[in-house]
């Protein structure tokens, strides 16, 4: 248990005192093309190595790249649907020939499959239960994404979204408001500064809290 002057290690795997369903994600991973920044933390009703392998179609010789900022909450079973996922659209068959080799080998030739690039969650974002992201998308800072959702298009920043496909429910905050938050970016506050000014990020005074980014 930690003493009430000190703050949390984001080097910790399991910073709960006897919980191991709860990790800081960057800590465990081992995928090279998987960035996560420092007290983004992953909660898994079984095992938290299960993250990785809820990154589907992730192969190296793609080299997208799932990359997440700092302070999210992701909760079990969010799935990212990387780009070795994709089928060409656009052609009289979607069918992958050429990958069972043989006759079909040259199949691809003078062709490329679908890329539409890395995934990237900005910081302080709330991803739900079962949630699915799709390659591509940029899920901005402050977003919460809601649980099964599916989301196949960029979340702007604090933006609340769900369904399938994810749909705008609600801005979190007016725009002045979002802008002000996106100008202080906390999240890279050092661990001293944010400490003494945590009752302001759990309260609501975007004032107070942009005199102290001053």
């Amino acid at each position: 248990m930690l003493e009430s002057n000190q703050t949390p290690d984001p080097a910790t795997v399991f910073p709960l005192p006897n919980i191991n369903r709860l990790c800081f994600l960057k800590n465990i991973i081992q995928n090279p093309n998987i960035i996560v920044g420092d007290y983004t933390y992953y909660d898994d009703f079984e095992d938290v190595h299960n993250f990785e392998k809820n990154v589907k179609y992730h192969f190296d010789f793609i080299g997208d790249k799932l990359i997440i900022g700092k302070f999210c909450m992701i909760a079990s079973d969010v799935t990212f649907i990387m780009n070795g996922a994709n089928h060409l659209v656009e052609s009289l068959s979607t069918y992958p020939f050429a990958i069972f080799g043989g006759s079909w080998q040259n199949a691809m030739e003078g062709k490329s499959y679908p890329y539409k690039g890395d995934i990237e969650i900005g910081n302080d974002v709330w991803i739900g239960y079962k949630a699915t992201i799709m390659a591509g998308v940029r899920i901005g800072d402050g977003a919460i994404i809601g649980s099964q959702a599916v989301v196949t298009a960029d979340v702007p920043p604090y933006s609340i979204v769900a369904g399938n496909p994810a749909r705008l429910i609600r801005k979190r905050f007016s725009e002045e408001t979002i802008a002000a938050l996106l100008q202080v970016r906390w999240w890279d506050w050092d661990s001293e500064k944010l400490s003494r000014h945590l009752h302001l990020l759990t309260g609501n005074d975007i004032e107070a809290l942009k005199k102290i980014a001053e």
